[in-house]
């Protein structure tokens, strides 16, 4: 998943996240993925996170490659990301 994938993706989630009430927390499930990268990420969880700040949650990060792109992430942006 290239950095041009994510923008495309957090672009086409715009309509679904005006909807989302100023207290509702934003989740995101990663059960299923198989290889997340960081430059895909970067682009929908950081953007997420811009917009929902420590809102967004994130399920079933177990996966090696979700594991190693989120702690790359949350080192560029210094921010912690909730886990359920």
């Amino acid at each position: 998943m290239s950095r041009d994938a994510g923008r495309e993706a957090f672009l086409s989630l715009q309509p679904a996240l005006q909807s989302v009430s100023a207290s509702e927390p934003v989740e995101v499930d990663f059960a299923g993925v198989q290889v997340f990268s960081p430059s895909w990420g970067d682009e929908v969880l950081g953007g997420l996170a811009t917009l929902f700040k420590d809102r967004v949650v994130l399920h079933h990060t177990e996966n090696l490659s979700v594991k190693e792109s989120l702690s790359l992430l949350e080192k560029i942006h210094g921010h912690k990301f909730k886990h359920a």
